[in-house]
């Protein structure tokens, strides 16, 4: 279950040394709507954008226009935000793509999906370039993820000071990323936003 990621230039085929710098390097991290979270691709940790854009609806019913994630639960996740933060979503077309042409299928980009709908709705930048994953619960809180200590150590090697997590057992990190353990949804927005 290997992805191998080649780039086609002029003189042919080339190996993708480092995806997750390759999937992230045209990101421009001061504009609201855009977070960068972690899958597992194989055995292999890769950094993947995300990215919101919300507008005004003129259609009886908003659309939901997702691509590289299920769109159920990107609906999921906005009836959370709509229970739990008092956001309103009903007069908003929505659009969320993961930069790439990859398709995200772990429940443990919920909180960097969540994190970027929130950002393009408020129409805020993160107060920091943060590193974000956690799969979000019915009732706002933020659960486990598999293989977390290998997603840190690539947003680590990639060059992010932020990683914001699940509260669960880490081993410790050799370089210099700050953790941020987080709880529930409250204590997320409570961090990356002023």
């Amino acid at each position: 279950n290997e992805v191998g990621i080649f780039e086609m230039r002029s003189d042919g085929l080339r190996d993708v040394d480092n995806p997750s710098a390759f999937f992230i390097s045209e990101r421009d991290s001061g504009k609201a709507g855009s977070v960068v979270g972690g899958i597992i691709n194989g055995s292999r940790p890769i950094l993947i954008e995300v990215q919101a854009l919300l507008s005004t609806s003129y259609l009886g019913m908003p659309r939901r226009t997702v691509v590289g994630y299920e769109v159920n639960r990107v609906a999921m996740l906005l009836a959370i935000m709509e229970k739990y933060l008092h956001h309103s979503f009903s007069t908003l077309d929505l659009f969320v793509n993961i930069v790439g042409g990859l398709k995200a299928q772990e429940p443990s980009m919920d909180l960097a999906v969540m994190v970027s709908i929130a950002s393009g709705y408020l129409g805020k930048k993160l107060k920091e370039d943060y590193f974000v994953m956690g799969e979000v619960g019915l009732t706002g809180e933020i659960r486990r993820v598999p293989r977390i200590n290998e997603r840190i150590s690539e947003a680590d090697r990639v060059g992010f000071k932020y990683a914001i997590v699940p509260n669960q057992e880490l081993n410790k990190t050799k370089g210099g990323i700050e953790i941020i353990k987080v709880k529930n949804i409250r204590e997320v927005f409570d961090a990356v936003f002023d």
